[in-house]
């Protein structure tokens, strides 16, 4: 795996990664708190996601870490598994096996997902931003910051969350929340374009740092935000509380089977999260780039590794951090680097001052990602190609936003093998009826196509039910490269019934042996 990192692109790199680390410090620490695990884990995996996947990975933009999808995997694994040092080690072969399927050039996955289906997963996950960032933009902790699931951790889902959060308003909250997603606006739409100067010191950055000057402000007055409004970063002042709060895989259990299926799990859910984040960034990313999906699979591992071994939870790639840094542009993989190094740095340096952040100011902050990947010149462009485009669209969006991400990516799945389905039914042969003035039977000529799967075994059948008696047939596979072996025992099959109604089948470069 190489490592070809360049500062060439600093200038825009160094503010996108400030900004995406602000995203991701509460993003770690809500994921794990909604884990189950130690609150550091969550900032050791966003470290690892950082410095170690960064440098190893082959995206340009892509951000890994902590993700959302895995927490109730995580929180069953660590009470099935008895203990967060045994679950380590699942996080640990977990990485092994990703480097295996990278090696395995398993990462051609990423491929098979339609357009359509992965525009729709954008689209949802916009939404979702928007909709959980809601809560906090009025002051009401409903869960961990970064939840993605329809129904959340706490026992709400996202519309009771809302109403809660509109029945317990925090003036104070609103007014930091205005005043942040009014200074966003205003700095993308006036200020960026104005001068280099705003291009540098991106919105987010400022609204931040206000944030921060209102919280020690309020707190000065005796008017502090309530501590569920803050983040809440572990304040760690010496090198034995360093130790006290980092915890070391117990291999004695590595060759336990409940270990090594948590493992597998592990491996596979997150592979899967890590391939769409991919197609999802690669999409948004402004040069088009394409990730080398098995290098992005050997970078996850690695990721893992020392994840596991380090005392962090599982790493994937994010889509949030993705577009939080494409949106305030990055232009290479250092940035995902160096939001990994604040991540370290800010733990055992600013960790006092990190947590007079309001969650109000980040919620503002995320609710600009979540318009940006949510546009209705999307939901546009989707209707205009039509409802093979369309459909698999809004199914992947309904679904993920009463579920959760890969649940709504399977339902869109779905309806798009549909149409593929119709297509692959309805183009599985040529046909020409031909008149032959030697013969006193009609015949009919069925050119099968190039490839002959099992989904074009109904139409192939229904067109040979459908020839009459006393007729003549000619099977021609003269263009057919690949023939599913449920097709040639349909054929062998209509062969041997054909002379029971007096038909007269011939057939071309037709290999009954496959």
């Amino acid at each position: 795996m190489k490592l070809d990192v360049s500062f060439q692109d600093i200038k825009s790199d160094l503010p996108a990664s400030i900004v995406v680390f602000f995203v991701a410090l509460p993003l770690c620490l809500g994921i794990a708190l909604a884990s189950g695990a130690p609150l550091f884990a969550g900032i050791i995996s966003g470290v690892i996601g950082g410095i170690v996947v960064g440098a190893a990975s082959g995206s340009r933009l892509g951000v890994s870490g902590p993700a959302a999808g895995l927490a109730v995997i995580v929180f069953d694994a660590i009470s099935s598994l008895g203990g967060w040092e045994v679950f380590l080690v699942a996080v640990v072969l977990a990485g092994i096996f990703q480097l295996i399927l990278g090696y395995a050039k398993a990462g051609f996955i990423a491929y098979f997902f339609p357009t359509s289906v992965i525009a729709g997963m954008l689209t949802g996950i916009g939404l979702l931003i928007i909709l959980k960032q809601i809560p906090y933009l009025f002051g009401w902790h409903a869960d961990f910051l970064g939840e993605q699931s329809f129904t959340q951790i706490n026992g709400e889902n996202t519309v009771t969350a809302i109403e809660h959060a509109l029945a317990l308003m925090s003036p104070t909250a609103i007014a930091i929340s205005l005043i942040s997603l009014a200074i966003l606006i205003f700095w993308d739409k006036y200020l960026a374009k104005s001068h280099k100067i705003f291009q540098l010191i991106q919105g987010p950055i400022v609204v931040v740092l206000l944030g921060i000057l209102t919280s020690y402000l309020l707190a000065l007055n005796g008017k502090p935000l309530d501590q569920a409004q803050l983040v809440t970063l572990p304040v760690i002042e010496s090198f034995d509380e360093l130790s006290a709060v980092i915890a070391f895989p117990d291999f004695s259990k590595i060759l336990s089977v409940e270990v090594i299926g948590v493992a597998l799990v592990l491996a596979i859910v997150a592979s899967i999260e890590t391939l769409l984040s991919v197609e999802a960034t690669d999409k948004l990313d402004p040069m088009r780039n394409t990730t080398p999906t098995n290098r992005e699979l050997k970078a996850q591992g690695l990721g893992n590794i020392v994840s596991g071994l380090c005392g962090g939870l599982p790493i994937t790639q994010v889509i949030v951090r993705s577009s939080a840094n494409i949106t305030f542009g990055a232009k290479s993989k250092l940035s995902a680097i160096m939001h990994g190094f604040f991540l370290l740095i800010s733990v055992v340096t600013v960790a006092n001052m990190l947590n007079l952040i309001p969650l109000a100011s980040l919620a503002a902050v995320l609710m600009v990602v979540g318009y940006k990947l949510a546009k209705p010149s999307v939901f546009k462009l989707m209707f205009k190609h039509g409802p093979e485009q369309a459909l698999p669209f809004l199914t992947t969006i309904v679904a993920m936003l009463f579920t959760d991400l890969l649940t709504g990516v399977v339902a869109g799945l779905v309806v798009g093998v549909f149409f593929t389905l119709k297509h692959s039914y309805r183009n599985s042969y040529h046909f020409r009826e031909i008149v032959d003035s030697n013969s006193d039977k009609e015949t009919h000529h069925i050119v099968l196509a190039e490839e002959v799967s099992f989904f074009n075994k109904p139409s192939i059948l229904k067109k040979l039910n459908e020839i009459p008696k006393d007729s003549r047939v000619i099977l021609d596979f003269s263009n057919s490269k690949s023939v599913a072996f449920d097709v040639v025992e349909l054929v062998k099959e209509y062969v041997a019934q054909a002379k029971y109604r007096n038909i007269e089948v011939e057939t071309i470069q037709f290999k009954p042996t496959l």
